[in-house]
């Protein structure tokens, strides 16, 4: 019995977001016309259910790309409507069409000349005749068993914003990088991350001249602790690099390397990036390289970050 229940408020809120398919028409690509050309912010608004239905809305189309926030209504009516503004289009929903919080929005939203797209499962009711855009969210019916509680017209709803915003955000051209740029704690905002976001900068770059004797160059390279240090030009260009690894090399060929100048000693081809490179890329050749660090090079060859491996790691890019 409790399973057949469950498949039975399953099939109903199936066949119900199936119906939705065929709600988008004319109606639905004015509204992301609409949306799309707003110069302010998608305010999304509703009652009871349908209110949590759109502040889910909002938070969708305000993380691919529009400017969106929820307005309670009943809240509005008390004082918030200050929030809303000329330039901003308002996205009511109602599956009634005559929820009293909501259609005490109208005269204001009119009296600013506001946009009003609306979602409702009765085209004839007062909000829908209000709306320059009016999509239908109608179903056949609830999945409560007494054909009351909203569970089916709400699932039509959620889908239907759905559509909206990745309708919308594909008009925008929304990327990747777009999205990983609103949601930089996320896993996708530590994949975009750039080289410039995580280099080392200034004094924490292990660098000496090639004059500098081998000594100083161990020293720098213990200070730093990058276990590498570059050896830089008097015009500031990568010359080179001395690794730890080149020490334990040299020390084995040569009694007398702490007498020689980093310049002597040093290998003239160090691995580098560019500052506007995506971290895992730098991730991906120090992998490739079997390294731990990499320096940062402008276009004219000048050493300008260093990146260890301990750096990628510290943000979770691994």
């Amino acid at each position: 019995m409790i399973l057949d229940s469950a498949r039975r408020v399953l099939r109903i809120e199936a066949d119900s977001v199936r119906e939705q398919i065929e709600n988008v028409g004319p109606a639905f690509e004015a509204a992301v016309e609409a949306m799309h050309a707003c110069q302010g912010r998608v305010v999304v608004t509703g009652m009871g259910k349908s209110g949590i239905i759109g502040q889910k809305i909002a938070a969708t189309l305000a993380s691919t790309g529009t400017p969106a926030f929820f307005l309670h209504p009943a809240e509005a009516i008390h004082g918030d409507l200050g929030m809303v503004i000329k330039g901003d289009v308002v996205l009511a929903l109602s599956y009634s069409g005559e929820t009293d919080e909501i259609v005490r929005l109208l005269e204001f939203v009119k009296r600013l000349e506001i946009p009003l797209i609306t979602m409702t499962g009765q085209p004839e009711s007062t909000l829908a005749r209000a709306a320059e855009h009016a999509i239908s969210v109608a179903i056949s019916r609830e999945a409560c068993p007494l054909n009351l509680a909203p569970t089916a017209s709400t699932t039509a709803m959620l889908a239907m914003g759905d559509a909206l915003a990745m309708a919308l955000s594909e008009k925008r051209g929304f990327r990747e990088e777009d999205f990983a740029a609103l949601h930089p704690g996320g896993k996708l905002g530590k994949k975009f991350l750039r080289v410039r976001d995580l280099m080392r900068r200034g004094d924490r770059i292990p660098r000496v001249r090639p004059d500098t004797t081998m000594s100083e160059a161990i020293h720098e390279m213990s200070a730093k602790m990058m276990g590498i240090t570059a050896v830089v030009g008097a015009d500031g260009t990568l010359r080179g690099a001395i690794s730890d690894g080149d020490l334990r090399r040299l020390l084995q060929a040569d009694d007398g390397l702490l007498v020689k100048t980093a310049g002597e000693c040093a290998h003239g081809q160090p691995k580098t990036i560019a500052e506007a490179e995506f971290a895992s890329a730098a991730l991906r050749r120090m992998e490739d390289a079997k390294i731990t660090s990499l320096f940062v090079v402008d276009g004219a060859g000048s050493l300008i970050g260093a990146l260890h491996l301990h750096d990628l790691w510290g943000v979770g890019l691994f």
